[in-house]
């Protein structure tokens, strides 16, 4: 600093010290009998200062006539009674229309400029019994790649983006779906690209292998993250499903890379790729077009196996067996990373399961209901009302708990079974109290909940039902999945008078019939301290008589 700035900050300070306030407020003095105090907005609100500065004086309403109209509690006269609009039928309703060789066409009116077209397909890794486990994860790498009619992807990509389009691939357990999002003028032309996307992909060499390295680095980024979910999902179905449908992991494993080549992802599409195991599904569409446009380019011209002389000598039949549920434990003795940036020491993860229900079931809502009573999360989710923050597993484990970094419930539904499990992470000191802290929320789940609770939990899965229906794509994936097991599409207001219909029985009874179930248990990390699986069968057997003044359920 030179000398001409230092001696201009010297003339501001003086400057500063002697130049008059003149914009101070005053102190307001409010008498004994004024109402409030303070300054604040609901303080000043409705009151007005005296012109000499003095204390607040409280308004009074006028009495001078304002207006001559009648209040807005009363109709005003000589006018029209209103005529409101009234949903037609057409706008409501899911048609279907089923094709010669079984291809079954689904679609739902819906306004705007947009629609989402796609397929839902009765394939996914529980029909990989006979194949090398991971074929459903390679096909979801390879989807919208190089076709008969496009060469590569970007061919694909252009013909989307030429009218807004966007694309997406995702498998399941039980289903694959191929959808895309596009302007509703262009339908014959995105109804063009599934076709070949899903009846006539070429699967070069150069793509297997590119999708090959892109499954082992996802396999890699999935053990390096803090989140376990993934995994432990693919082992808690492991151990309540032992190598059977449902059983079989939706990750691909590492030693299956090289065994999945061309050959053998032709073979699985020829069989599990028919006409009768899709549904297309369109939401904004005109149905009557979709079904043309769907019978020029789905069954009109042949799909690539056809023409072709497979080399493979995979099974010839699609696997039609049903799931079996054996319950057991699945664990894994590992390190899992530590990220210092999430704030997270290093945990250890368990997960609980019981055989539930399919998605046919008459329990599967009560079900759904005793799912949200439960709720859970983790222990810095940002909450409020809606979200789950009065939820079972909110209130009695993570807001007691210090150590418990998460408690999650999951209700999985599938089309012969189903699996309800609850999910933790504790630091590995805190493992084996972590294990009877949720295994004592289960034994609890079969009490009479409050009405208070069950009017919460109902009213949330109501809400979460209608929001997450405001969705166009989650439409499409509703009509498709419903149309590709019963035919037809049950309306949103069923499934709101069923969970209305759901009592404090029900949500006992169907407790009951978890825990009746052979419990199934996954673990990973460090899990030396994990009880024994015949300790955990043994205190859900006992029903709570075990829990008088003994501290543990464990011995």
């Amino acid at each position: 600093m030179n000398v001409r700035s230092f001696t201009m900050l010297q003339t501001l300070r003086n400057s500063w010290r002697t130049f008059p306030r003149r914009f101070a407020t005053k102190v307001t003095v409010v008498g004994g009998d004024e109402i409030g105090s303070g300054t604040g907005i609901g303080q000043i609100t409705g009151r007005v200062r005296s012109k000499d500065g003095g204390p607040h004086k409280v308004n009074t309403p006028s009495k001078e006539v304002v207006t001559h109209l009648p209040p807005l509690t009363e109709p005003l006269p000589d006018l029209p009674e209103a005529v409101y609009a009234k949903p037609l039928v057409e706008s409501v309703t899911t048609k279907v229309t089923t094709l010669v060789n079984g291809l079954r066409i689904a679609s739902e009116p819906r306004y705007g400029q947009f629609c989402t077209v796609g397929l839902v397909l009765d394939s996914g890794p529980r029909y990989e019994v006979a194949y090398p486990s991971g074929v459903s994860h390679f096909l979801e790498k390879l989807a919208f790649n190089s076709t008969v009619n496009f060469p590569n992807k970007d061919a694909i990509l252009k013909e989307l983006e030429k009218n807004g389009g966007i694309c997406d691939c995702q498998s399941s357990r039980d289903t694959l779906i191929y959808a895309a999002s596009i302007d509703s003028r262009a339908l014959e032309s995105v109804t063009r690209l599934l076709a070949d996307v899903t009846l006539r992909p070429t699967l070069s060499e150069q793509e297997v292998n590119l999708a090959r390295r892109a499954v082992s680095f996802e396999l890699e980024t999935l053990g390096m993250r803090p989140e376990q979910e993934p995994i432990l999902m693919d082992m808690i179905h492991a151990a309540a499903y032992k190598e059977n449908t449902l059983g079989l992991p939706k990750l691909c494993p590492p030693s299956n890379l090289e065994s999945i080549d061309r050959s053998v992802l032709m073979n699985y599409l020829r069989y599990h790729h028919t006409p009768d195991r899709m549904v297309i599904a369109g939401v904004g569409v005109d149905h009557d077009e979709l079904v043309e446009h769907v019978t020029k380019y789905f069954v009109d011209n042949e799909a690539i196996w056809m023409n072709e002389n497979l080399t493979s000598t995979g099974p010839n039949q699609v696997d039609t067996s049903q799931a079996q549920y054996t319950g057991g434990l699945v664990k894994e003795h590992c390190e899992i990373p530590i990220y210092a940036a999430a704030g997270l020491p290093e945990l250890a993860h368990v997960v609980l399961g019981f055989e539930g229900c399919s998605h046919q079931d008459s329990d599967f809502v009560p079900l759904c209901v005793l799912n949200i009573m439960m709720g859970g999360g983790g222990s810095f989710s940002a909450g409020g009302p809606g979200k789950g923050m009065y939820s079972r597993l909110y209130t009695k484990v993570l807001n007691r708990y210090h150590w418990m970094y998460s408690a999650t419930a999951y209700n999985h539904a599938y089309v012969d079974t189903g699996l309800f499990c609850i999910h933790g992470s504790a630091p590995p000191q805190h493992l084996r109290d972590m294990v009877e802290v949720l295994t004592r929320e289960l034994m609890n789940m079969t009490a009479e909940p409050s009405s208070e609770e069950l009017m919460r939990s109902k009213i949330q899965l109501q809400s979460m039902l209608l929001m997450n229906l405001e969705s166009r794509p989650v439409v499409f994936e509703d009509v498709g999945r419903q149309v590709l097991v019963t035919g037809y599409r049950k309306r949103p207001e069923h499934f709101i008078n069923e969970i209305e219909k759901v009592t404090a029985a029900d949500i006992q009874r169907v407790a009951q019939r978890l825990l009746n179930s052979v419990p199934s248990v996954a673990a990973r990390g460090d899990i030396q301290n994990l009880p024994e699986l015949k300790d955990i069968t043994n205190a859900l057997n006992s029903s709570g008589r075990s829990l008088g003044r003994r501290l543990s359920l464990f011995k």
